[in-house]
């Protein structure tokens, strides 16, 4: 897979796309638009094997490479790729340093790509942590969401002081699966639009389940919350019917 010429790097409002080292997608299957207009590509560690699955080669790849065979660094080196080592020992995980590393560069919208699944849990779970970034200190300075071939997770922050309610909207297929999970707390003020299972002005409790698999009822929606964090996890009912199919094909 060949991404478009990409435009320089040396301005604000670009477009990056991180690889992670999780379970590598099917590129053919990724939502529509997730590779389109990219301006940044970062690797982080392992992802550059990623990278070499998707066949893309990054701008930039950032880690204390652990997770990459050197001859598989070195190559990327070869190739023009900018190799950013840091030490083994540090508080920053692999990709939240490589999402620092676009951030800094200019980059205002994120999809990272190949981190769910994986061998290690937790490794998932920094993943979707890292969503928080995008709305540090209360601010929107970036716009980040993690994207595989069957679901895109953002976070949706709400801020008491500001208000108003933090908005989110929703495009997909009728059917599609809308997930609200509060994260890090409790969620107050949680509204929806355009979904089976409305919410009015209700909150959504650290524990319950009470927000999995909403349904899209046409192909747009919208989720507000006035205050705490709701990690919003849409799901493709396509993309999951095609996955129980190819399982059963092979099984």
């Amino acid at each position: 897979m060949i991404l478009p010429k990409r435009r320089s790097v040396r301005r604000t409002g670009l477009r990056a796309l991180i690889l992670a080292n999780g379970s590598v997608p099917d590129g053919d299957r990724l939502p529509a638009g997730t590779l389109d207009g990219i301006d940044l590509v970062v690797a982080a560690d392992g992802g550059l094997l990623t990278a070499q699955a998707l066949g893309i080669r990054p701008d930039l790849a950032v880690g204390d490479f652990d997770s990459a065979d050197p001859t598989l660094v070195a190559k990327a080196e070869a190739e023009g790729v900018a190799i950013e080592r840091v030490a083994a020992e540090k508080d920053e995980s692999d990709l939240e340093l490589a999402v620092r590393a676009a951030v800094a560069r200019g980059a205002t919208r994120i999809a990272v790509v190949g981190a769910l699944g994986g061998a290690r849990v937790e490794h998932t779970l920094a993943g979707l942590a890292l969503l928080g970034l995008g709305a540090e200190g209360g601010r929107s300075p970036f716009d980040i969401a993690i994207v595989d071939e069957r679901s895109t997770v953002r976070l949706l922050a709400g801020d008491p002081g500001d208000g108003r309610a933090a908005c989110m909207d929703l495009d997909g297929e009728p059917g599609d699966y809308i997930s609200l999970q509060p994260w890090g707390g409790d969620a107050t003020g949680v509204t929806t639009e355009g979904l089976r299972y409305p919410l009015h002005d209700e909150p959504l409790r650290m524990g319950p389940s009470r927000g999995l698999s909403n349904e899209l009822l046409g192909r747009h929606g919208r989720v507000s919350c006035r205050a705490g964090q709701l990690l919003v996890i849409h799901t493709r009912r396509a993309a999951v019917e095609a996955a129980r199919i190819d399982t059963e094909v092979s099984s």
